[in-house]
């Protein structure tokens, strides 16, 4: 399966989970900038997955214009999924996280998700990321491929490592 990671990353623990994730679901896999991709190139993915730093709540401002400018058509049979980094603070639950808001924009330019939206974890607002993120990421990525539920939470990776 040809699958596209498109990511935004600010200081790095985006772009980790985003490599991650392309990591897991194989060669035929590419994680890439936001700024990297064109709308065009879409049409040679079947899987694709997008993800952004939560910042006030929201997706940064190169994910959501490339989301606002995609043509109508550009996700329709396309495997889809949204995933972000976040901290773990009551502010962040206060004002949502931008995964959920990047599959309402997926959801808004005609494309369905297969897999719930996705909150990875870093420590503080810079980082690092918390301890098992990026194997979570991989496990998620996984699941998707395999068309298997994707609600993983923090402690869920460890949980399955030990059976």
């Amino acid at each position: 399966m040809k699958a596209l990671v498109i990511y935004d990353s600010l200081y790095g623990n985006t772009e980790q989970i985003a490599k991650a994730i392309s990591g897991a679901l194989g060669a035929e896999a590419k994680a890439v900038r936001v700024g990297e991709v064109k709308p065009d190139e879409l049409a040679a993915y079947s899987l694709i997955i997008i993800g952004s730093p939560t910042q006030g709540g929201r997706a940064t401002p190169a994910i959501k214009t490339f989301l606002a400018n995609l043509p109508a058509d550009a996700l329709k049979d396309k495997r889809l999924a949204a995933f972000d980094t976040r901290n773990k603070s009551f502010l962040v639950k206060m004002f949502g996280w931008a995964a959920t808001r990047i599959e309402a924009a997926i959801k808004a330019k005609g494309g369905n998700t297969t897999a719930q939206p996705q909150g990875f974890f870093v420590k503080g607002t810079k980082g690092p990321l918390v301890d098992g993120e990026l194997e979570r990421a991989a496990t998620w990525a996984k699941a998707i491929a395999a068309g298997v539920p994707t609600n993983l939470m923090p402690g869920d990776y460890e949980v399955k490592k030990k059976e």
